[in-house]
C-alpha cells in the first residue's frame, strides 16, 4: 500500500518528528519534519554514520562546526560524512519542513 511522504503530519508540532520510513541492513531511511525547530544551543550532532539528506519542503539552516552555514531550499540536498559535527540552526516556522534523511550506518552497527 502506497504511502505520501507528505501526510499525516501533526498540526501542533511541539518537537521535531523523526520517523523511520525504512530500515534494512546498513540503511536506515527516515522523515524528519521541522517547523521553526532548531537543535539546542551548544549542541552538535556527531554521528558514527554518513547522512544523505534531501529537503523536500521548506527551508532551513544547518550549521557546521569550523565551516560555513549551508542555507537549504526545498530540492536540496547534501552528504554530511560521518563525524561531521553539525546542528539545524533554523527551520521556517511559518510550514512545515520536510526532510528525507538516509543514515548509511557502519557494517557492525
Amino acid at each position: 500500500m502506497p504511502k505520501n511522504i507528505f501526510k499525516n503530519i501533526p498540526e501542533q508540532l511541539p518537537e521535531e518528528l523523526f520517523e523511520t520510513l525504512l530500515k534494512r541492513g546498513q540503511v536506515h531511511i527516515e522523515r524528519i519534519v521541522s517547523k521553526g525547530h532548531a537543535t539546542a544551543e551548544g549542541y552538535w550532532y556527531d554521528q558514527d554514520c554518513d547522512e544523505w539528506v534531501l529537503l523536500l519542503q521548506g527551508q532551513a539552516i544547518i550549521d557546521f562546526e569550523n565551516q560555513p552555514s549551508l542555507r537549504l531550499s526545498a530540492g536540496d540536498y547534501l552528504l554530511i560524512p560521518a563525524h561531521s559535527r553539525h546542528r539545524v540552526a533554523w527551520t521556517a516556522d511559518n510550514e512545515d519542513t520536510v526532510w528525507l534523511a538516509v543514515h548509511l550506518l557502519a557494517e557492525n552497527s
